[in-house]
């Protein structure tokens, strides 16, 4: 058996919560440091999305410093697509990943609705971050 809990962090990203009503306001994550890990992954996770126009449009990018200068991830640096991460009001209780290999030390992952204008939005995301440099993570 291999233990994969000692080597991975699991850090919040976007807190759970219903987001009624939310337009086009988009939720934007915190920022997440990879120093120390070699490896970040994403997941969105969604609950019932009860907004019967709505869709969502993943968004990740990347800096050197943690509060300024992001500009968005080149396609050549995600495992996986924005697009393919993106949903819509049919994707119910769905999970999506989001993969990244570029060499910055900072991202951030927004997620924009479009028309998220009645019922809930109940959306979460982390950041998975692997491959440490010192194991066993705590």
């Amino acid at each position: 058996m291999r233990d994969q809990a000692n080597m991975l962090t699991v850090r919040p990203v976007i807190a759970p919560a219903a987001n009624t009503d939310l337009g086009t306001t988009p939720l934007v994550g915190t920022v997440i440091d990879r120093v120390g890990y070699e490896s970040l992954t994403y997941a969105i996770a969604t609950g019932t999305l009860s907004d019967a126009n709505a869709t969502y449009a993943v968004l990740l990018e990347e800096s050197d410093v943690s509060n300024d200068g992001f500009t968005a991830v080149a396609d050549a640096d995600l495992i996986g697509t924005e697009a393919a991460a993106g949903f819509t009001y049919a994707n119910d209780g769905v999970t999506r990943r989001l993969g990244y290999i570029g060499n910055k030390r900072y991202t951030r992952l927004t997620i924009t609705p479009t028309g998220a204008d009645s019922g809930n939005s109940p959306i979460a995301a982390v950041a998975i971050l692997g491959n440490p440099h010192e194991a066993p993570v705590a």
